[in-house]
């Protein structure tokens, strides 16, 4: 009975390894912000726009609470949720925090082509962009490394790491 929660900076892959993580351990898999939009029927955007960032993220804590009643799941979360209310502790203590690391080229690389999805930079030309994923990156990074364990999200093996977190939890 565990919980994962993958933690990092939007466009690091918790998506893709959490649901590649999940097959493996055959757990289920929730990506937080697409349970938010089933949840409230509406897209991350629409609420940004309607509610604003800060109603967003009361959103994201409430979700998440709820989330803690499940066992025998990864949890990819948004780029912003270890950094508001008590998120990073509550994640800390009722399961296993991964931080899937990447450098602020790869993650702008990355988010180049997938701005529409994501409201905090969907109008930023790349030189922007450069410096929001630098300066957001540093103010999140001492948050992130709060995390049980660190992985390099570049070139992630997601067998390597199914390996792993079953040693540390004795899956």
């Amino acid at each position: 009975m565990a919980k994962f929660f993958l933690i990092g900076y939007m466009g690091s892959g918790k998506s893709t390894a959490g649901e590649k993580l999940a097959s493996k351990l055959n757990y289920d898999f929730i990506d937080l912000d697409k349970w938010i939009e089933a949840e409230y029927e509406q897209t991350i955007p629409e609420i940004f726009a309607t509610k604003g960032e800060e109603g967003f993220r009361a959103i994201e804590h409430n979700s998440l609470k709820s989330l803690m009643e499940k066992n025998n799941v990864v949890i990819a979360c948004g780029g912003g949720t270890p950094c508001y209310y008590n998120n990073m502790e509550l994640m800390n203590n009722n399961g296993v925090t991964v931080y899937i690391k990447m450098s602020v080229d790869s993650l702008v690389n990355r988010l180049q082509n997938a701005k529409v999805k994501r409201p905090l930079i969907e109008n930023k030309t790349e030189k922007e962009l450069h410096a929001f994923v630098s300066r957001q990156l540093e103010k999140r990074e001492d948050i992130y490394h709060k995390a049980q364990y660190t992985v390099k999200g570049k070139d992630i093996n997601i067998n390597e790491l199914a390996d792993f977190v079953k040693q540390q939890v004795g899956v």
